[in-house]
Order: structure tokens, then C-alpha cells, then sequence
């Protein structure tokens, strides 16, 4: 794919995020469906209240990423630096967008260099899975973590979404084998995230099985990158085809409960619809280790470091502000809590 193409394509998929009505409809995240009870005499301090976690050995100020979303484009390159500078300063995980724009394009390859604007915290590099069935292998995955100084990567599903792009890339065969090969190959580990529609519990056993380290379940109740591309698309039959999938996929509590179900002491990240420091509390009580946050903080990355960090700040507080009311004043506590309850 030539710079220009790569560059319009991710150009476009940030323009419609923020102007365009991409969220799925008829479906959500299913944390609606949960409350906390809440206990009037906590017996704590509020300062007392910590989200400090550890994940893949990394100390994090608080059990959030920022979900693979950008790069490969001048505006992706901004977005993508204030991402990391508040990250830095708050202690969050943080996730690049696909990183075969990089290899692809080496006019595009700063969007993804940025660590000198987050020198400690853990970054996690990205490849669409289906890539490894169009010639990439492990040396490009080397190449991958080499360009971007990543302490991992991720390798994204998105099967709706490559059949709606324009010659996207659809054959899914053997990804299981051959994630399970780089896996063990790899000197730093392997994620799996979906892109909005979901991964179950028996999927992420299967993939726990052949060696990968964490599994992002990525549930309905957000951006439906099929209404995204549907934006993009100049073929009528796909973009009318779209509106079936409005309401596609599993819901982000229900992907985390059969996860956590079948993999009682593996990795899970949550994301999917997260909005607020409530919704990550609930997704952490559910059995996630970290939570993340991709569309919902876009807005304020294309806006200023200063409107991205208060942001960060809200979603910390909310979070802190659940935990000090259901008693609890660590994350270990609030995964083991019996507060959290079905409506």
C-alpha cells in the first residue's frame, strides 16, 4: 500500500470517529446491567485509596491503557504524542495503533516512535492478525518492536472490518498456529485484542493455549468499525450491508465474564464502550487486570495535552470515588469485591 493511501485511510478513519455517529446500535457494553452496593462507613481515608497495579511486570499508577487507536499519519502522529505524554505522566498503559503503516511507510514511521515522550511505561505495538497470511513473519514483527521500542504486541482481529474495506485483507485461516509460532518466538510477549465486536471465553482459551501472554477482549457496545468504514466505502452493496451489523457482536461484560470463566488466572484487558472511572471499576470487579479507553478519550487528544490529562484525571477520580464507596482501597480488593451486583 503507498504512503498516500495508507495516510488517507487512517486520516479518514480519525475524521469519522469524531464526526460520525460509529457507535453500535441496539447493543451495548452490558455493564448497564451492574451496580455496586454501596457502604456508607467505608472505614477508610480517601487518600488512602491506591490504583496502583502491576501488569507483565510493569508498575502502572492505575489499571488503564489507552486502547490501540492511531498512527501512520501527520494528525495521528499529534494525537499519538499527547496520548503518550499524559500516559507517562499518569502511569497508564498505552497501545499503538497498527503498526504495518510504519513498515509500510517509513515517512510515518515517527507516528509510532514515542519513546521519548514515555520513557517508562509499558507500550504495546500492533498488527492485524490476517497480516500474518499476507507475508508477514516473524522478522517483521522483530522489526516491529525494533521500530517502535515496545515492550509488546498486540495482533488485532477485525475480520467485519477487512471485509468492508476495499480489497481488505479476508483470509483468517491458520491464525491460531501461526500467532502461537510468534508467540513462542518472540522475545517480548503476544496480545490479542478484537476491534469492537468481541472475543469469547473459548476463544481466548484458545489462544492462552499456544502461548499468548494477554487477551484484550474488545466488546460490543462501542465504535462498530463496520459503521465506520461504511463512511468510507463507495460500494453501495457494502455500505447498505452495514446496517445489519449494527447490533453485531458480544457485549464487553459478557466477553469478560466467559473469559474470566474459562481462564481463571490469565491476563484479560477490557475494553470495548468504556466511558468513566464506574464503567473500568465494574469491568475490573468483572475480572479484568487493566481497562481500556480508546474513542472515548480521542476527542480530547486531538484537543490539548492540558484537556487530555484532565480527562485522564476524571476517569482516576470516578474510579477512586467507587472504591472508597464500596469499602475498598486497592485493585486487588476491588477484583475480589462482593459488591458488585446484576441490577
Amino acid at each position: 500500500m503507498e504512503k498516500n493511501a495508507i495516510n488517507k485511510r487512517k486520516s479518514e478513519h480519525i475524521e469519522i470517529c469524531l464526526q460520525e455517529d460509529v457507535k453500535g446500535k441496539q447493543i451495548s457494553t452490558g455493564l448497564e446491567k451492574y451496580k455496586f452496593i454501596h457502604c456508607a462507613l467505608p472505614e477508610l481515608d480517601f487518600k488512602d485509596v491506591s490504583l496502583s497495579t502491576i501488569f507483565l511486570n510493569h508498575e502502572l499508577n492505575a489499571p488503564f491503557m489507552i486502547s490501540s487507536m492511531t498512527g501512520g499519519t501527520e494528525i495521528a502522529g499529534k494525537i499519538n504524542k499527547n496520548l503518550a505524554t499524559v500516559a507517562q505522566e499518569k502511569g497508564w498503559a498505552m497501545g499503538l495503533g497498527s503498526t504495518r503503516a510504519a513498515l509500510e511507510s517509513e515517512a510515518y514511521a515517527h507516528t509510532f516512535q514515542l519513546r521519548k515522550y514515555a520513557p517508562t511505561i509499558p507500550i504495546f505495538a500492533n498488527l492485524g492478525a490476517v497480516q500474518l497470511n499476507a507475508g508477514y513473519d516473524l522478522d517483521a514483527c522483530k522489526r516491529i518492536i525494533s521500530l517502535t521500542e515496545a515492550d509488546g504486541l498486540i495482533f488485532h482481529l477485525n475480520g467485519i472490518q477487512e471485509i468492508m474495506q476495499t480489497d481488505g485483507d479476508t483470509n483468517f485461516k491458520g491464525l491460531i498456529q501461526k500467532i502461537g509460532q510468534i508467540a513462542q518466538q518472540l522475545d517480548v510477549p503476544i496480545g490479542v485484542k478484537e476491534v469492537g465486536w468481541g472475543i469469547d471465553g473459548t476463544l481466548a482459551k484458545a489462544l492462552f493455549d499456544v502461548g499468548v501472554a494477554f487477551v484484550d477482549v474488545a466488546g460490543a457496545g462501542g465504535t462498530s468499525w463496520s459503521q465506520v468504514e461504511k463512511f468510507r466505502s463507495d460500494q453501495i452493496v457494502k455500505r447498505l450491508a452495514a446496517e445489519a451489523f449494527t447490533d453485531w457482536g458480544i457485549p464487553t461484560a459478557e466477553c469478560l465474564v466467559t473469559a474470566r470463566q474459562k481462564n481463571r488466572n490469565e491476563l484479560l484487558i477490557a475494553s470495548g464502550g468504556i466511558q468513566t472511572g464506574v464503567d473500568a471499576a465494574k469491568a475490573i470487579a468483572l475480572g479484568a487486570n487493566l481497562v481500556g479507553f480508546g474513542r472515548s478519550i480521542l476527542h480530547a487528544a486531538t484537543e490539548s495535552v492540558e484537556a487530555l490529562r484532565t480527562t485522564f484525571e476524571k476517569i482516576e477520580l470516578e474510579m477512586r470515588m467507587v472504591m472508597f464507596g464500596i469499602g475498598v482501597s486497592s485493585i486487588v480488593e476491588l477484583a475480589n469485591t462482593d459488591r458488585l451486583q446484576l441490577k
